[in-house]
């Protein structure tokens, strides 16, 4: 652990038994500066006995909290325990450990409160699926309108946060997609909000938590969140 800053990678996972064994491995060879702690979400496969028998980092909720919850677990963990900033990490091998250092340079030497790794920039690596990429650029314009700031991967779970920021997510972190309405408040909030390019991997094994077919769900229920969020500030 780097000893001028407390940094952790909070891994959100629910039935990761196919990944979080290479997640972790990538970490511990491309950020060996960054603690890290895996956020078990009640899973039903055997991804806690992988865990367990790794002897990994990890948190076991009793109660599946969902993507919200769960992030906002490692959060808290992060904020009680004196971390000075966090960078949310997919446990399903879509995000590269080593972009991670880089990001915490972009949030120190830029003065920004969050930094969130677009894929979308130099649009290289795994773009997504075209159904979710027309839905990200919807966000993307929507947030544009809200709130003046272009984020062109509102949708990436890859981000990073200070200590401003733990705080903050520590009271209050939106539960499900969290992503988008969470770049929302903080903007509404004043604080700064910055992007760094990234190449991201499709995922090889597990299930992603949006399908096509509650696609039109989440596009309705996440755009109904922003726009609160924009009028809570």
């Amino acid at each position: 652990m780097n000893c001028k800053m407390k940094k952790l990678i909070i891994i959100p996972a629910y039935n990761e038994s196919e990944n979080i064994e290479k997640t972790i491995h990538d970490i511990r060879e491309n950020a060996p500066d960054f603690d890290y702690i895996i956020i078990n979400d009640c899973s039903t496969d055997n991804t806690l006995e992988i865990l367990r028998k790794n002897h990994f980092n990890y948190l076991n909720l009793p109660v599946n909290l969902g993507i919200g919850g769960a992030v906002q677990s490692g959060y808290r963990y992060a904020y009680y325990h004196d971390y000075e900033m966090a960078v949310q990490f997919d446990g399903d091998g879509q995000h590269n450990a080593s972009y991670l250092s880089a990001m915490a340079d972009k949030l120190k030497e830029s003065g920004a409160d969050m930094v969130i790794g677009s894929r979308f920039i130099e649009k290289q690596g795994f773009q997504s699926s075209g159904i979710r990429r027309a839905g990200i650029k919807f966000f993307t314009g929507l947030i544009k309108l809200l709130t003046g700031k272009r984020i062109t991967d509102p949708t990436s779970g890859m981000r990073i946060v200070n200590r401003r920021l733990l705080k903050l997510f520590t009271d209050y972190y939106p539960k499900d997609y969290p992503e988008p309405e969470s770049a929302v408040t903080v903007l509404a909030k004043g604080y700064k909000v910055e992007e760094i390019p990234v190449i991201m991997n499709e995922r090889e094994g597990g299930v992603s938590s949006i399908s096509m077919f509650n696609g039109i769900y989440y596009m309705i229920k996440v755009s109904i969140a922003i726009l609160i969020a924009r009028l809570s500030k």
